[in-house]
């Protein structure tokens, strides 16, 4: 997917409405503590004309909160943005107006700037005369691609864990926070479905390529086995991923040729190669079995369920002895008994 095809305000959106006061926590701490994050209750989207500019601008994020000292509600506007922007500081004061206008409460602007490249960008709203100064508007800003990706990984804050795909790493560096972020997901413990938006997020933004991944389960391979185990099974999104990529492709394949065989085709391929190359990875990984062994051995396995519950076998297996047993069940189960050279 390229830049310009990602929703990036649906990705932010989902995740800070998912982890508001986790996001609040990390990265705006002194307000966190003043505020109330246990009342949290989001509005409504307003849409705003820029009568100027001829557009129309939709309020991302508005949550209604309270103070723990302090009677009555506020409110916090999260404005993500992903794309510079002429004059954002002004823009940033006008929906601040606009907002004030509307509720009379005390608002909190925050705006979180996740550029691919580092810019300096303001984080005020000035107007005056050399005599009297006017206003003086001032938000929050997050300037993630400025933000040390390290600093975060011992955090075990969900937020910090996507949001690391967009801090200010090195090229070569890709790996290693992507392996960070996994050592945190299996740290934090989330159910599916938040597993899934998290993991979602993370590699709309950081997906590593085919070299990047062998070197990705070779330090995972380094590891403690107990947290290695525990990565590949909440990670099993591998094996989804391929059947996902088996469904599309199949799809274009099936529109293109003008045959419904063809998407059933890609689908079926799709989803027992993603299978296979689950399997071929945790045993690399779990029991430092040679790529080519792996191989060689998991790709007689073609049909779909067994390489489901062959992968759930596989996490309970103690070692390499027991692995090779599950899998030569496996293999049994589709083709009868393979002479043992195989």
């Amino acid at each position: 997917m390229s830049a310009d095809q990602i929703d990036h305000d649906r990705l932010f959106k989902e995740l800070l409405e998912t982890y508001f006061a986790e996001f609040m926590q990390i990265f705006f701490p002194a307000a966190a503590q003043a505020i109330d994050l246990k009342q949290i209750k989001f509005l409504q989207q307003e849409i705003f004309t820029d009568v100027t500019a001829g557009e129309k601008h939709e309020v991302d994020i508005l949550v209604e909160t309270q103070l723990k000292d302090e009677p009555g509600l506020i409110l916090i506007h999260v404005e993500p943005q992903a794309y510079a922007q002429k004059d954002f500081n002004e823009r940033m004061f006008i929906y601040f107006s606009r907002l004030y206008e509307k509720y009379r409460r005390k608002i909190l602007p925050v705006a979180i700037f996740s550029y691919d490249q580092e810019r300096d960008e303001p984080d005020t709203f000035q107007i005056g005369f050399s005599f009297l100064e006017v206003l003086r508007f001032q938000f929050y800003k997050l300037e993630l691609k400025k933000l040390n990706w390290r600093h975060y990984i011992d955090s075990n804050n969900p937020a910090a864990a996507a949001l690391l795909s967009k801090m200010g790493f090195k090229p070569g560096e890709r790996v290693r926070v992507k392996l960070e972020f996994m050592r945190m997901l299996a740290r934090l413990k989330q159910d599916p479905a938040r597993t899934e938006l998290l993991g979602g997020f993370f590699e709309t933004y950081l997906k590593l390529n085919r070299e990047e991944e062998e070197q990705l389960y070779h330090e995972l391979g380094k590891i403690d086995k107990k947290e290695a185990d525990t990565i590949m099974q909440i990670t099993t999104s591998w094996h989804e991923k391929g059947r996902m990529e088996g469904r599309v492709e199949g799809r274009v394949e099936g529109r293109t040729e003008g045959r419904i065989e063809g998407g059933q085709e890609g689908r079926v391929e799709g989803r027992i190669e993603g299978g296979q190359d689950a399997i071929c990875k945790y045993l690399v990984t779990r029991f430092k079995v040679d790529p080519a062994i792996a191989r060689d051995k998991v790709q007689h396995i073609t049909d779909r369920d067994v390489l489901d519950r062959t992968l759930t076998e596989l996490f309970t297996a103690g070692s390499v002895g027991e692995a090779q047993s599950i899998i030569q069940n496996a293999v049994n189960q589709i083709n009868g008994p393979l002479d043992s050279n195989q």
